[in-house]
């Protein structure tokens, strides 16, 4: 991992969880999240293209996003459009 791959993830991670922010809460714990995207074919995806997940809205919970893909997104929005909503958090928090 690149130092600049490094930098990017303790940015991405001291912002906390994107679902948990979503629903109102703001700084809760979080692991990151490569995305996966469409024609990714199971492959991780690169450093920047990571979102913070909380231990229970990642892997924990029947809500998670491991736990059922389908109904995380549905509540939350696809993986691509919390990696934006990543991008414009990381983009404010630069200000």
């Amino acid at each position: 991992m690149t130092k600049k791959e490094k930098e990017h993830l303790k940015k991405v991670a001291e912002i906390g969880c994107v679902a948990c922010r979503i629903l109102g809460y703001y700084n809760t714990p979080d692991k990151i999240h490569h995305i996966k995207g469409k024609n990714m074919m199971g492959k991780k995806s690169s450093h920047f293209e990571t979102i913070p997940l909380c231990p229970y809205h990642h892997m924990t919970s029947n809500e998670s996003y491991h736990h059922s893909p389908k109904s995380f997104t549905e509540k939350f929005g696809t993986q691509e459009y919390l990696l934006e909503y990543t991008r414009e958090i990381l983009k404010w928090h630069r200000k």
